[in-house]
């Protein structure tokens, strides 16, 4: 019986032909995102619901485009969901959710339908965060497996409505929103440096989420806690 270190192997190895074809697939896909990725992103889809969320980082503007969506869809209530401004070295940092809710009850929306959402402060997983302290507050009032639609900005609607899916379960239906400031979107996303930093930062955070889910998930790490 003989010893050996090392044996020969066939190997299969495209040819230039195949090659090609692979940089073709590649490159169609590159040119696709390219062209659609923005669109693609910034999903809207409705779905039935009594309850809009909209997330309050989105800023004053967005408050008005939530309450004119709150009444047109005649929303049963409206939350408003977000962490705290800045980052954690900052003496002062101020909750983006009850910003929200005092722009939102100056622009009349009643108290009494308007809920907020706090997370908790961190400086990472933000959208998570405020999706767990959504949860709470639709179950301390009775709304578990309500359906909502999440209302946010531009091409973070996408990824938004898979983190709320994933938080809410199965048996709520999470439908999506995207707003943007009309004149932000003139012309393509590559003509504004904004825009192209937003696609290539929702790029990642969408296929991350999509593919490896943070590892939130595996871990059973969701939470109803504020």
């Amino acid at each position: 019986m003989k010893f050996r270190l090392f044996a020969r192997r066939t190997i299969w190895w495209p040819t230039w032909l195949g090659w090609s074809c692979l940089l073709l697939l590649l490159g169609s896909g590159v040119g696709w995102w390219f062209l659609a990725g923005e669109a693609f992103l910034a999903e809207t889809r409705r779905v039935p619901a009594e309850v809009l969320v909209v997330e309050a980082w989105i800023g004053r503007d967005g408050m008005q485009a939530a309450k004119d969506e709150f009444e047109a869809g005649k929303y049963r209530w409206l939350i408003a969901a977000g962490g705290y401004t800045g980052e954690g070295w900052m003496e002062r940092r101020w909750s983006y959710a009850e910003m929200a809710e005092k722009e939102l009850l100056r622009l009349g929306v009643p108290r009494e339908r308007l809920l907020l959402a706090q997370a908790r402060e961190t400086d990472a997983q933000r959208t998570y965060e405020s999706a767990v302290a959504t949860k709470a507050v639709l179950e301390r009032h009775g709304l578990e497996g309500a359906a909502v639609n999440v209302f946010t900005r531009g091409p973070h609607s996408r990824r938004s409505r898979l983190v709320y899916a994933k938080v809410l379960g199965s048996k709520t239906p999470v439908g999506a929103i995207s707003w943007s400031l009309p004149e932000s979107q003139v012309g393509s996303w590559w003509q504004s440096s904004d825009r192209a930093k937003e696609l290539v930062t929702e790029t990642a955070g969408y296929w991350f989420e999509a593919l490896a889910g943070s590892g939130r998930w595996a871990r059973g790490s969701v939470s109803a806690t504020p």
